[in-house]
């Protein structure tokens, strides 16, 4: 546990049991006050006065101003019916002045600390002046009396601010709270789309590679028993690679074991993709036009899933016979992305087309995320195609 000064520990004693210590200090008063009163000779008068002025003193703190005017009342009970002997009760004026200025609203700390001052002037004359008192000492009396209140009630109105300092911390530490589980929340919900985008290009594109192998071994099986060899071949590569993928993905979910470090695709790794596709026997080329320069992590990912997505889409809907050219363009100010293919072979397509989807959406997404742009379509004359740019200097 923490260590706090002993004048903090205190602090945090006393907020907890405000009413408990004002009850006691009030109950203390009373007791003494009232034996001293009616010893002084003012009998029940002074015993019932002494009783109103402290007994209040226990509500001091949480029925301020109830509490700080019914001790004002009694006070001027006080130089009304005691005018001759003054109480040892009047020590609860200064506590009350100081609860109004510390607790009370402003308009009762305003009109306690003006009748504490008119008060302190009316008891100076009456039982402080005398007819022996000279009017340079009348003088010195009502300064200090003065003097002694205001600074009563300074200490009070000090205190006021402390506490609102106090509650705006609080607040404002409750907000970053708020704020910082927003943020958390944000941050997961962030964490989740791009593991379900992840998830759909792993899966979507593994699938259609499957999907197209299988339909050609088949096909081809009888034929060329090597080309159905190598179909099985590209299928277990795929399906270890797709597993692969998917343990790296999902580890980010799993607290009790250390997350996958295996390298994230990029843009360099366009090549393979296309590679592997032909060699599953989709006629697709790449063109690198340019200089090819560094992008940030994110962007590089982004460029490698758009091309993967888009190529997917064309074994879907154009069917393994479509031509597809994939084409980098390396510009000053970011990297241009196409994949276009000419719309043959879409009698052999592996599902019908239902004029983009989730992929398409995802695509545009990730690219508008780092500053980019993206553009999907059908192309005059049969095909479709895909455009997107993505900039150098985007870091997310």
């Amino acid at each position: 546990m923490p260590r706090f000064p002993l004048s903090e520990r205190w602090y945090r004693w006393s907020a907890a049991h405000v009413a408990g210590i004002d009850r006691t200090l009030a109950g203390v008063l009373a007791v003494m006050c009232g034996v001293l009163a009616v010893t002084s000779g003012e009998g029940w008068v002074g015993l019932i006065v002494s009783l109103g002025m402290t007994v209040p003193l226990a509500w001091r703190r949480t029925r301020v101003a109830a509490a700080g005017f019914t001790v004002a009342g009694f006070s001027v009970l006080h130089l009304i019916v005691v005018p001759h002997t003054m109480l040892p009760s009047v020590i609860a004026v200064p506590i009350a002045v100081y609860a109004l200025a510390a607790y009370g609203p402003r308009w009762a700390s305003g009109w306690g600390l003006a009748l504490a001052l008119l008060g302190a002037i009316g008891a100076g004359v009456q039982y402080l002046g005398g007819e022996s008192a000279t009017w340079q000492a009348m003088a010195f009396l009502m300064a200090f009396l003065i003097v002694f209140v205001i600074a009563v009630w300074a200490f009070g109105d000090l205190r006021r601010v402390r506490n609102q300092e106090l509650e705006g911390l609080t607040e404002r530490a409750r907000l970053l709270e708020l704020e910082r589980a927003q943020e958390a929340e944000i941050a997961a919900i962030n964490e989740r789309t791009r593991i379900a985008r992840e998830m759909h290009d792993i899966v979507a594109h593994s699938l259609t590679v499957v999907i197209a192998q299988a339909d050609g071994g088949r096909y081809g099986a009888k034929a060329d028993p090597d080309a159905a060899i190598a179909a099985l071949e590209t299928i277990a590569e795929t399906g270890r690679q797709a597993l692969t993928d998917m343990r790296a993905l999902l580890s980010v979910l799993r607290e009790d074991r250390p997350r996958e470090t295996r390298a994230t695709p990029q843009v360099a790794d366009i090549a393979d993709l296309v590679a592997d596709l032909r060699g599953g026997g989709l006629e697709v080329n790449l063109r690198i036009e340019g200089e090819p320069r560094e992008l940030s992590t994110g962007a590089g990912l982004t460029a490698y899933r758009i091309v993967q997505e888009s190529l997917t889409n064309v074994l879907k809907h154009a069917g393994p016979a479509a031509r597809v050219v994939v084409t980098e363009r390396w510009t000053d100010t970011g990297l241009e992305l196409g994949v276009v293919d000419d719309g043959r072979g879409a009698a052999g397509a592996l599902v019908p087309s239902t004029g983009g989807g989730q992929g398409v959406l995802g695509m545009r997404e990730r690219a508008e995320l780092y500053g980019g742009r993206f553009e999907a379509g059908p192309v005059v004359g049969g095909g479709y195609q895909v455009r997107a740019g993505l900039p150098y200097a985007r870091e997310v």
